[in-house]
């Protein structure tokens, strides 16, 4: 009977820990909650130099603060509860809190990576189509564009909790990361998930899948008119100016393919290898995007160091 009919059957799960490794389960969990407070700290000065410095109020830098603060809610809906695992040793969390942290994590996923994609348009249009950018690009554009990243990762991985509502799970309950994922939680139900495997499948190529297409064949373009400069002098002076942006996109992506070639082919590896592909999946971007765009940008630097 599904535990929908049943209150006594809602489970709780088990989040991970590290098997073999407890004497120093102290030290990496303090690894884990410095690496989140480096990311609290670069995006919230990202965000706090964009606010604070009118020559930053353009739509570029406008992205890169939706990204920061897409980031700061992506680690916060993850690395909190992971830390109460590791130290407090409350590994239990309920089916309700599960399943709300699940949406979270790809909802936002998929809003960064709508995000990355605007911010591949921006670059596009700057070098391809200069005298056009700020006609094209507006405020009014760039606030639409936070929207339907927001909107987009709402609608289409809203249906994967509510695919997982009505299932039973009457076997094991111990995740496999510090905090849930669909295609983890999913594999421990018993009944058929096809319904789930396919949702999720097509949600994830048609957000981030589609996304990555779309920021590769815009750097195509890029590379297509920066060939056409003079000299390569000029050449990498232009091509400079997307650095930062394809450092954020490998830091987003490589993570999220690392960790679906995890689930997908390695069901096998040793359990800290699924939990610290997971961490790495959530903090690896939040920490690194700041730093990226930190040393990249005078402006953001000067703000920075003022503050300071």
């Amino acid at each position: 009977m599904p535990f929908a009919n049943s209150s006594e059957e809602r489970p709780s799960f088990v989040l991970a820990a590290m098997p073999g490794l407890e004497a120093v389960q102290g030290w990496l969990a303090m690894l884990l909650c410095s690496a989140y407070l480096v990311a609290l700290t670069g995006n919230g000065a990202v965000l706090l130099a964009v606010r604070l410095e009118p020559a930053l109020h353009a739509p570029m830098y406008l992205l890169l603060c939706m990204l920061a603060a897409i980031d700061l809610a992506l680690c916060s809906s993850a690395v909190p509860r992971a830390l109460c695992s590791h130290w407090l040793g409350a590994r239990d969390i309920g089916f309700g809190a599960c399943l709300v942290q699940m949406f979270l994590i790809h909802a936002l996923s998929a809003a960064e990576s709508t995000v990355l994609l605007a911010m591949a348009l921006d670059r596009y249009v700057a070098i391809c189509h200069p005298l056009r950018h700020a006609a094209i690009l507006t405020h009014a554009v760039t606030a639409r564009i936070g929207l339907v990243a927001v909107a987009r990762g709402v609608l289409f991985f809203l249906p994967l909790p509510l695919l997982l509502l009505p299932l039973p799970f009457c076997g094991p309950r111990a995740l496999s990361h510090s905090f849930c994922l669909h295609q983890d939680v999913m594999n421990l139900a018993c009944a058929n998930t096809t319904p789930s495997v396919v949702y999720g499948l097509a949600a994830i190529l048609l957000v981030m899948g589609l996304d990555a297409v779309l920021i590769c064949l815009s750097y195509v373009l890029i590379l297509r008119a920066v060939l056409r400069l003079g000299g390569w002098k000029e050449r990498l002076r232009v091509f400079s100016t997307c650095i930062a942006h394809v450092g954020v996109v490998l830091a987003f992506y490589v993570p999220l393919i690392g960790l679906s070639v995890v689930h997908r082919f390695g069901r096998d590896l040793a359990p800290p290898v699924h939990i610290t592909m997971g961490n790495i999946y959530i903090l690896v971007p939040a920490v690194l995007n700041p730093i990226i765009y930190g040393v990249r940008t005078k402006e953001i630097q000067r703000r920075i160091l003022s503050l300071i």
